[in-house]
């Protein structure tokens, strides 16, 4: 395996392509220094190709001197190179579709003439001053020995990295290792993985290009993109960290932050699950894990949530058990005794049932209250 893993983040160009989903000038602006503030190094921030509106918020996310590469991303075609070169980018992207398929049925072309259209548009970016990207587009549905003759073509004309996308996401992690370790064989500039998430594998699929030797990961903040989007920024780096060791750079507590800035400003919510951001995904309820965290949080922590600038929290509900009814109670200044317990518990059960949610502190005082033992039949 490499030593490194570089993340390309991927937010302001795929991820805007997300149905629905158009970054005002300011947005793109904002994204751009949170993401260069948190450690991402390189940024896709957007298509010279889509008009002046567009290159006038590159040159001023260049302008902002944030200390990052920036890609610009185009096809591989004259005038999307030459709007490419009007931009202040460092790397100019060139996807090409690499599938019979996409060649046949877009374009009506075939091989040959794919791996002629290389050397030529890869020359003209390198005379206009800036650096090549070679993107196969539905690379995982083409020919791997195709693939590789792309990939030693765009090497010989000087770029310097050839992007592997899995555009409509159905690989698994075995033929992504496959196919990457076999593009890795055959030629040593850059590689990068643009995993997309159909089958819900673009993070998986990332990791095990990595394994198999890519040296840049194509990302997106909250797994924003096309279709079911592309691999989530978040989870990238935070699997990285946890399964591999290898720190990709990038301040994992500022990842909540930057969710919910591309959350606002894309306008699709977040999930209360989503793993690493999710609201929820520190949250427990089921009385065997409370217990568990109660007495030492490693038996139910993957990872320590201060890593994000978070901490766990208990709520009640059907499946909690005695310990949290107890904690959540002595938080409130409450002690229900051995014999109000069970009844407390239940009560808990029937609200969590009937609200759907758990009770917040006044409803649960009041239950406590309600199942106080009645002092006429005390003895």
């Amino acid at each position: 395996m490499p030593q490194s893993f570089t993340i390309n983040d991927t937010t302001l160009r795929d991820g805007e392509q997300t149905a629905g989903v158009a970054f005002t000038a300011e947005e793109k602006l904002a994204i751009a220094e949170v993401l260069a503030g948190a450690g991402v190094t390189e940024i896709e921030v957007g298509i010279p190709a889509m008009g002046e509106a567009e290159l006038d918020v590159i040159r001023e996310i260049a302008r902002r001197n944030l200390g990052v590469t920036l890609m610009v991303w185009g096809r591989m075609t004259g005038a999307d190179i030459a709007a490419s070169l009007a931009s202040p980018a460092d790397i100019v992207h060139l996807a090409i579709p690499v599938s019979d398929l996409q060649l046949a049925a877009k374009l009506g072309r075939d091989r040959r003439w794919a791996l002629e259209q290389i050397a030529p548009h890869v020359l003209r970016v390198l005379e206009g001053g800036k650096e090549v990207s070679v993107g196969m587009e539905d690379a995982s549905r083409a020919d791997p020995n195709f693939l590789c003759r792309i990939a030693e073509a765009a090497q010989r004309a000087g770029a310097r990295r050839l992007r592997f996308a899995d555009t409509l996401g159905i690989l698994d992690p075995f033929a992504t290792a496959a196919i990457v370790a076999k593009l890795r064989s055959a030629v040593d500039i850059e590689l990068e993985i643009h995993a997309h998430d159909d089958l819900g594998l673009a993070t998986a699929n990332t990791l095990a290009a990595f394994r198999a030797g890519a040296s840049h990961a194509s990302t997106t903040v909250n797994g924003l993109g096309e279709r079911a989007g592309n691999a989530p920024l978040e989870e990238v780096v935070m699997a990285m960290r946890h399964i591999h060791g290898i720190d990709m750079g990038v301040l994992s507590t500022a990842l909540p932050a930057i969710s919910l800035r591309v959350e606002q400003a894309s306008g699709r919510r977040v999930a209360a699950n989503k793993s690493i951001v999710g609201e929820a995904v520190f949250t427990h309820e089921a009385g065997i894990h409370v217990d568990g965290l109660l007495k030492d949080p490693h038996t139910y922590q993957g990872f320590d949530p201060a890593e994000l600038g978070r901490t766990h929290r208990t709520v009640l509900g059907k499946h909690s058990g005695s310990h949290a009814v107890l904690s959540a109670c002595a938080a409130i200044g409450c002690v229900p005794d051995r014999t109000q317990l069970p009844r407390l518990l239940e009560s808990i059960r029937r609200f969590a049932m009937d609200t759907k949610r758990s009770p917040d502190e006044s409803e649960l005082r009041n239950l406590y209250l309600e199942t106080m033992p009645d002092p006429a039949f005390q003895i």
